[in-house]
């Protein structure tokens, strides 16, 4: 099954980034790409109708225009690359979720107008991350042009959503030909001598995080043998502030959908806004992909 790279368009500054982000992850996975815009009717959530006696709402003649002209302008800048547009009648976010099922990726824009408005920042953000049904690409607008050379970051923690992140991002470091780098945030050092307890402690989170970062480093070396693999523990005062920081130089930030201690509840509560809204790169949350017929 040839899944696409599946992007939510509607014409705002923010989808058209994403849509880039979206191209370009299509040709280094040699995928098509389509180019989706959800739609709601004229009339919008509310109504104190059923639905039903309003009938299906037709597609926009507009939006169909802006699809195609977004897909000859992202084809015209990438050859070889096989673009398509759909126009579907549903609310953005489920309407990205079910097009998830067979997707290879999504890529989301952090904010956007009509329809998917207040994306990653509201229920439809929410929808898309914590339901889809393969790995979401979050792109955030940036003035600055799309990192192609720095690293792949992935956050470690133990836990299996985080061993699904560094698989992936071991993949897309490959694909790019960068290294890869392994995260690990742990408890701020303090500057103040410390209590023998507390420096038993920190003692003992030191080779938990050397035992976590050398088990990812040595599952990715026995699936990607010529790449770089970086071990990168850092602290912080929470997860969210250290994966933000360590994003700096990074052309992509992977990261689980749950996870244990710093990585509780990642991306489903402040430490997922935080990554989304304050990376300084794209954020890849690894979700397994369905099995479809």
């Amino acid at each position: 099954m040839n899944r696409p790279v599946v992007v939510g368009v509607d014409g705002s500054p923010s989808s058209l980034v994403a849509a880039e982000h979206a191209a370009r992850a299509a040709q280094l996975r040699s995928r098509p790409l389509r180019l989706v815009h959800g739609y709601l009717h004229p009339l919008g959530y509310g109504v104190p109708l059923n639905p039903y006696d309003l009938g299906v709402p037709a597609p926009s003649e507009e939006a169909q225009k802006m699809l195609e002209r977004t897909a000859a302008d992202l084809a015209g800048r990438s050859p070889g690359l096989d673009v398509e547009v759909r126009q579907v009648a549903g609310g953005p976010g489920a309407t990205l979720v079910e097009e998830s099922r067979r997707a290879e990726l999504v890529v989301v824009g952090s904010r956007g107008l009509g329809g998917f408005t207040g994306l990653l920042l509201g229920s439809v953000g929410a929808q898309v991350v914590a339901h889809a049904h393969c790995p979401v690409l979050v792109v955030r607008p940036d003035e600055q042009p799309i990192p192609v050379d720095g690293p792949v970051l992935a956050g470690v923690d133990g836990s299996g959503p985080s061993r699904l992140a560094v698989g992936y991002a071991a993949d897309e470091a490959a694909r790019r030909d960068v290294p890869l780098v392994l995260v690990h945030v742990g408890p701020p050092d303090g500057d103040r001598p410390v209590p023998e307890e507390v420096e038993e402690s920190q003692a003992a989170y030191q080779a938990e995080a050397v035992r976590l970062l050398a088990e990812a480093s040595g599952a990715v070396r026995a699936d990607h043998p010529d790449l770089v693999v970086r071990e990168h523990p850092v602290r912080a005062a929470g997860a969210a502030q250290g994966l933000v920081e360590a994003s700096g130089t990074a052309s992509l930030l992977a990261v689980g959908t749950r996870g244990r201690g710093g990585f509780t509840g990642l991306l489903l509560g402040s430490v997922s806004q935080a990554v989304a809204q304050h990376a300084h790169c794209p954020v890849l949350v690894a979700h397994p992909y369905d099995r479809v017929e």
